[in-house]
C-alpha cells in the first residue's frame, strides 16, 4: 500500500478560504479604526485653535483674528492644523472659520456620523437666529454635510 503524505486540494482551499475571511474582517475593523482616529485628530485640532483663539482674544481686547492664518503670525500656535486623511481636497484647509469681532464660529468635517461629540453646536453662522446674533462673515452651515458630498457630519463650534 502506497500512500503519499499531504494535503489534498480542498484541505488546501478550504484553509485560503478561511485565511481569505479572517483578514477580510480584520481589514474592516482597521478602516473603521482609522476613520474613528481622523475624526478623532480633527476634533482635537478644533481644541487646539479654539484654545489658540482664546489665547489671541485675551491679548487683543476680546477680539478674534479675521483668519486662522493670523495665530500663527503672531505666535499663538505653531501652524494651522491640515486634513489628517481622505477628506482632504487639493491643499485645501479642512477647517471652517467665520469671525465677527467678538464671535467666531469653527467646524471641520468628519467622516463618520457617530464620531461627533455631544457639544457639537450644529449653528449656521449665515443666520442670526441659530447661534448667533448676527451674521458672521465668510458664514457657513454647522449642521450640513459638505457641498461635495465627501464626508457625513459637521462638527462645529462656538465662541
Amino acid at each position: 500500500m502506497n500512500r503519499n503524505k499531504g494535503f489534498t486540494l480542498i484541505e488546501l482551499l478550504v484553509v485560503i478560504a478561511i485565511i481569505g475571511i479572517l483578514s477580510s474582517v480584520v481589514l474592516a475593523s482597521l478602516n473603521t479604526a482609522r476613520t474613528k482616529a481622523r475624526d478623532s485628530r480633527r476634533i482635537s485640532d478644533i481644541k487646539s485653535l479654539q484654545l489658540a483663539l482664546e489665547l489671541y482674544a485675551d491679548d487683543n481686547s476680546g477680539d478674534y483674528p479675521d483668519a486662522l492664518s493670523d495665530l500663527t503670525t503672531n505666535g499663538y500656535i505653531s501652524k494651522i492644523p491640515t486634513d489628517p486623511g481622505s477628506l482632504a481636497q487639493s491643499g485645501s484647509n479642512a477647517y471652517w472659520y467665520a469671525v465677527l469681532d467678538a464671535e467666531y464660529h469653527i467646524a471641520a468635517d468628519l467622516e463618520s456620523d457617530t464620531s461627533a461629540p455631544s457639544n457639537d453646536a450644529d449653528c449656521n453662522s449665515a443666520i442670526t437666529t441659530s447661534c448667533f446674533p448676527v451674521a458672521l462673515t465668510g458664514g457657513f452651515d454647522g449642521a450640513a454635510a459638505p457641498a461635495t458630498g465627501e464626508g457625513e457630519v459637521r462638527y462645529d463650534q462656538r465662541s
